[in-house]
């Protein structure tokens, strides 16, 4: 069995890389493609309005690398400013872009789910937020692309007081496959109980279904099998028809043992 990760190009490889580590076959098959905005003017303005700010929160690690890649130069970085982080995949990308461990506000490991859900259990109880400037980080769809991020995050820190802003660092557009890409999702599509979908975006299952609509793939997906991060993706895949759907949080280990649970037929 072979496993398809279906994220941004980048992470996707990032992804086949550390699983190829642990013994587990797989290839990156990216359903979303990650563009900077047709409006670079927003980020770079955002930048000027760190020092004012309380809290900056990037919804996901394309958020980060995103934003950090227009800083303008001179821009300095509020020694005092924290991020906030709906999981670990985000954390990483802000360690790696030079935003110190304790500044970053985080689900802990073992929250079982990480999301808008986790990280505001842990935001607000560092209240109160009345007042304080928040800044949420994340990125535009474009029209092609079905679906839209949810505002329930934005929603509970007004609810509490706190000024908040949106800007996005990033476009979602749909994918672009290649000759190569294109031989591995027609195989895909003739052999569904040989590949392990691997699902960390809903929006991931409305390009497969855009994409196969027409195509001379199976009729339906009652043989192929999805890994989903969160129960809202795992539903998604369910209405998409998927014949098996599994959940795991979205660390390593944890998709290594839901992989090994399958192959094992547990």
């Amino acid at each position: 069995m072979r496993v398809l990760v279906t994220r941004p190009e980048e992470q996707a490889r990032e992804w086949v890389a550390r699983l190829a580590e642990r013994g587990v076959v797989a290839a990156a098959l990216p359903l979303i493609a990650i563009e900077a905005p047709a409006d670079p003017a927003p980020v770079r303005s955002a930048w000027q309005t760190l020092s004012l700010r309380r809290l900056l929160v990037f919804v996901s690690p394309n958020a980060v690398t995103q934003f950090f890649a227009q800083r303008p130069a001179g821009s300095d970085w509020p020694a005092a400013l924290r991020c906030g982080s709906p999981g670990p995949g985000t954390s990483a990308a802000l360690r790696a872009a030079g935003v110190p461990p304790d500044a970053i506000v985080e689900p802990p490991l073992d929250a079982g789910r990480f999301d808008s859900e986790a990280l505001w259990a842990v935001l607000e109880a560092q209240g109160p937020w009345q007042g304080g400037s928040v800044l949420i980080v994340r990125g535009s769809v474009d029209a092609e692309v079905q679906g839209r991020g949810r505002e329930w995050l934005s929603q509970m820190l007004r609810e509490a007081g706190a000024r908040v802003d949106l800007v996005a660092a990033y476009r979602r557009v749909p994918p672009r496959l290649d000759a190569a890409l294109q031989a591995l999702w027609a195989q895909a599509l003739a052999l569904p109980a040989e590949h392990l979908w691997l699902f960390s975006s809903s929006e991931a299952i409305d390009q497969l279904e855009a994409l196969t609509a027409g195509a001379s793939g199976p009729s339906d997906w009652r043989a192929a099998q999805a890994l989903t991060t969160h129960p809202r993706i795992a539903q998604r895949a369910r209405d998409a028809g998927f014949g098996r759907v599994i959940e795991a949080p979205p660390t390593l280990d944890a998709i290594v043992a839901a992989i090994g649970s399958l192959r094992a037929g547990r």
